[in-house]
């Protein structure tokens, strides 16, 4: 199996519904050991029957703006796993007026917590385990589209994401030297807890439903899929990239619609 005897943290799972989940369930399905954390008192009692589905007890705590949280997760890792192989970045957050309104009404405040939780915390993370990281092991971190277009309601998060999408970049060169590799993930959109703080999610997953190429949305067994393949052997010659997994939509220059003489549209893909 691909990952056979690696070991890999999982930061952000919430539910069932989460795309860390996806991912969690294809590492576990090759092999993979699974380490967990959980943000907050409240959460760790859900989270301890969740991860029981990974046959996995290990749960540590980690609120992404706490920096003694990193040092205590790392030193607890090391003293439970000794090095691990691999990490998934899965957590943002913004404030809630930064999903509404427009990027102008944007305040300080809203920035600072903004990238300090989806952006910070990704190098955060990777300074605190770096010590504990074999070489060749693989960091993916999650984006989404909202990175490089403009997507509506997704305001902030879409400017935090392109700022990930960067950091992740830059970061490729410095751990490149010691032999490891960082990617985005930057999958299509899934109802999720996260998603559901999108104003008018509904319509941005039918539209992508129709225009995206494979006429679908993706989910979230699709997406851990191709988070094993940046995560195992198999991707050894990738770093630094933007992975998309959205049934194709990212390649799409306009959307897929015909208006017919009577004013009537239609998907324009199914007729030619």
């Amino acid at each position: 199996m691909l990952m056979e005897g690696k070991k890999g943290l999982i930061v952000g799972l919430a539910n069932k519904k989460s795309i860390a989940y996806g991912i969690a369930k294809s590492c576990k399905a090759q092999g993979a050991d699974l380490i967990f954390t959980y943000k907050d008192d409240r959460r760790k009692v859900k989270l301890e029957k969740l991860i029981a589905d990974f046959d996995s007890t290990s749960l540590y705590k980690l609120s992404a703006t706490e920096d003694e949280d990193y040092k205590n997760l790392r030193d607890s890792i090391e003293k439970d796993f000794g090095k691990i192989d691999f990490i998934v970045h899965s957590i943002a957050s913004t404030t809630k007026g930064s999903l509404s309104g427009g990027i102008l009404e944007t305040t300080s405040e809203d920035m600072n917590f903004t990238m300090d939780v989806s952006v910070t915390s990704l190098l955060k993370l990777t300074n605190s385990l770096l010590p504990i990281l074999n070489q060749g092991s693989s960091i993916i971190a999650l984006s989404y589209l909202g990175a490089e277009r403009v997507i509506p309601n997704y305001n902030l998060m879409g400017v935090a994401k392109a700022a990930m999408e960067a950091t992740v970049r830059y970061m490729a060169i410095d751990l490149g030297k010691l032999g490891i590799r960082i990617n985005s993930l930057s999958a299509g959109p899934i109802k999720t807890l996260a998603a559901s703080g999108i104003g008018d999610f509904s319509t941005i997953l039918k539209w992508n439903e129709i225009n995206a190429p494979l006429r679908k949305n993706v989910s979230i067994d699709e997406v851990g899929n191709s988070a094993l393949y940046l995560l195992s052997s198999l991707s050894s010659g990738v770093t630094g990239q933007v992975h998309y997994v959205d049934a194709g939509y990212s390649i799409t220059g306009m959307a897929a619609i015909d208006i017919n003489e009577e004013g009537k549209a239609s998907i324009a893909w199914d007729n030619r």
